[in-house]
């Protein structure tokens, strides 16, 4: 079953997704589930080679792309981007937060500037991304979709700066669901469980068969795809939830109900 099959080819026909950290892994697999849906695409990224290659396979669905590097630590570079997204493309109805750093390290080896890079990528860098469409998503009484991670609610091994992190990200998104609600705009989380083929599998689970047996181990026998996961961030910028927010939305398989001990039993991040 595609998302075609549930959703219709023009449900974000006419609106502009803007979507942070878009140049690969799961937000670019968000970003062509809006596109399959007729949403036209703005991506940012760090590197505009990958943007580039992530905006010819958006165009390849047939929706409009616009493309633009940008940290969105650096505030004024995001807003531009989104400037130019806005001018292009017209103003942005959907934003998804998806920029963020990971890197497997015990808290005692972690580096004061190491805990506030991945702080400043996935916390930082959410409210910047927030606050910079917040215009636009205030014209269009859109909806934010933040990637978070089942650190933020589970404690897991080598991961204390990305608990930190994502943790503050679902605070933000609750907050904003609040602040913003009277202008119509929605703010949601989506908390990815282990998605097989990004690089965030490859840096947490790179042992000789360690997929697999964390395929085993969640309830729904599993690994995710980053379909499942564009699906429910659909979903969630779609109308059927539009009295849905400040809702964090897991999508795992089940897994982080059996907490974190296989991972520290596999070694996590540890080759």
């Amino acid at each position: 079953m595609t998302i075609t099959d549930v959703f219709a080819r023009d449900l974000f026909a006419g609106k502009t997704v803007f979507v942070t950290g878009g140049g690969s892994g799961i937000n670019l697999g968000i970003a062509k589930t809006f596109a399959t849906l007729g949403a036209s695409l703005a991506i940012c990224g760090r590197s505009q080679e990958r943007l580039d290659a992530a905006a010819a396979e958006l165009r390849e669905l047939g929706g409009n792309v616009f493309s633009q590097s940008a940290d969105v630590r650096d505030y004024g570079a995001l807003e531009a981007a989104m400037r130019g997204a806005h001018e292009a493309l017209g103003p942005i109805a959907v934003l998804v937060a998806g920029a963020a750093g990971n890197f497997p390290a015990s808290a005692e080896a972690i580096t004061p500037n190491g805990f506030k890079a991945v702080v400043d990528i996935d916390l930082l860098g959410s409210f910047n991304a927030a606050r910079a469409a917040f215009d636009d998503l205030k014209a269009t009484r859109g909806s934010i979709v933040f990637i978070s991670a089942g650190q933020a609610f589970t404690p897991y091994p080598y991961q204390a700066h990305v608990g930190a992190a994502k943790a503050g990200v679902d605070m933000l998104m609750r907050d904003l669901a609040v602040d913003w609600g009277k202008f119509g705009i929605r703010s949601n989380s989506v908390a990815p469980g282990p998605i097989d083929g990004t690089e965030g599998m490859r840096r947490l689970a790179p042992g000789e068969g360690t997929k697999e047996r964390l395929a085993a181990a969640v309830p729904l026998r599993r690994l995710g795809s980053v379909n499942d996961i564009g699906n429910v961030a659909a979903f969630l910028a779609s109308p059927l939830a539009s009295y849905v927010t400040g809702c964090v939305l897991v999508a795992d398989g089940g897994q982080n109900l059996l907490g974190s001990g296989l991972w520290a039993s596999i070694g996590l991040g540890q080759s």
